[in-house]
């Protein structure tokens, strides 16, 4: 289940005092499981149907006020496998947010350990918002969502600021060399436009493949109930990713039609290529903790991309169910 929403994190860091004032002992425990069939075939290749968990998590969250105007909080989240298939083991088999921060009314959040970045709050809402995601195109940027210290401003006139670094010491093994690989976003809402703007410094020794920043652009439309979402990634060097994204909400459905393109450059990983994607997504809420959906994904670009030699064009259909709680 896809979750960066720029409304989400700004209500994180804008809240009202009545809010505050609630206290509470006890921690909620939420959860959600997560399976999808897909039909997978390469033009020229193979094809293969599988039945999997898309990624199911049980999560424990708390807060308390500190003091007048200022709550502590924490969250801590973890994967779990929920098909049969064993080759990650059984029970849990990986953290997915771990983080403590404080928050108030007038300074906003701040907090600090695993969490979706600035970077991808900010600008990827469309790689980010489809279930099983096959075939979207990934964004080039290298600061992962660990090790990393974040804020996020309050509200002013509809402008929210954030920015984050990563703190790789010299004895972390997932990097090469101590760094602080920094984040910069800034997000503006008026009425049903949303404009957001992201930089990425990739510096952190991760094993990126150039430390030249990324930069990223998104502009969202609210009409009624259709949202129009675009977006613009790039990294010098590397790549050039657009993508243009419609979604429309009708009663307790749900469709989205999207297209993007990455252009990568002659001196990237996979030398110079394009590569495309067609998304089209059908969503059903059975409840208010349950809802199936049915995704298809139509890929293409320059031949070999997927593999095969002159053949240029990959599909996936995807039919899937989550229950969250």
């Amino acid at each position: 289940m896809k979750k960066t929403i720029l409304a989400s994190a700004i209500a994180a860091a804008t809240f009202s005092g009545a809010a505050l004032a609630q206290e509470s002992n006890l921690p909620t425990i939420y959860g959600n499981i997560q399976l999808a069939v897909t039909h997978d075939n390469v033009d020229g290749g193979g094809s293969e149907v599988e039945h999997f968990d898309n990624g199911s998590t049980i999560g424990v969250l708390h807060n308390h006020q500190i003091a007048p105007g200022i709550e502590g909080f924490f969250k801590a989240e973890f994967h779990f496998n929920a098909d049969d298939n064993n080759s990650r083991g059984s029970g849990i088999y990986e953290i997915d947010e771990a983080y403590i921060g404080v928050r108030g009314e007038n300074f906003g959040q701040l907090w600090v350990g695993k969490d979706d970045t600035i970077y991808e709050i900010a600008t990827t809402e469309i790689s980010e918002f489809y279930e099983v995601a096959s075939l979207s195109q990934g964004i080039e940027y290298d600061t992962g969502e660990g090790d990393m210290v974040q804020y996020l401003s309050p509200n002013f006139g509809g402008l929210t600021i954030g920015a984050a670094v990563q703190v790789n010491g010299d004895g972390d093994p997932a990097v090469s060399k101590k760094s602080y690989p920094w984040q910069l976003a800034a997000m503006y809402q008026v009425d049903a436009l949303e404009l957001a703007f992201a930089v990425d410094s990739n510096d952190g020794g991760r094993g990126g493949e150039n430390n030249e920043n990324t930069y990223g652009l998104r502009a969202s439309y609210n009409l009624d109930n259709l949202r129009l979402t675009g977006e613009f990634h790039t990294r010098k060097d590397v790549a050039d990713t657009f993508g243009v994204m419609g979604v429309y909400t009708l009663g307790k459905n749900q469709f989205a039609l999207s297209y993007e393109l990455s252009q990568y450059d002659s001196n990237s990983s996979v030398g110079d290529v394009d590569v495309d994607t067609i998304t089209l997504q059908a969503l059903h809420n059975l409840s208010d903790n349950m809802y199936v959906y049915f995704e298809g994904y139509l890929g293409g670009g320059d031949d070999g991309v997927y593999g095969v030699a002159d053949k240029s064009e990959r599909s996936v259909a995807a039919v899937g169910a989550t229950y969250y709680f």
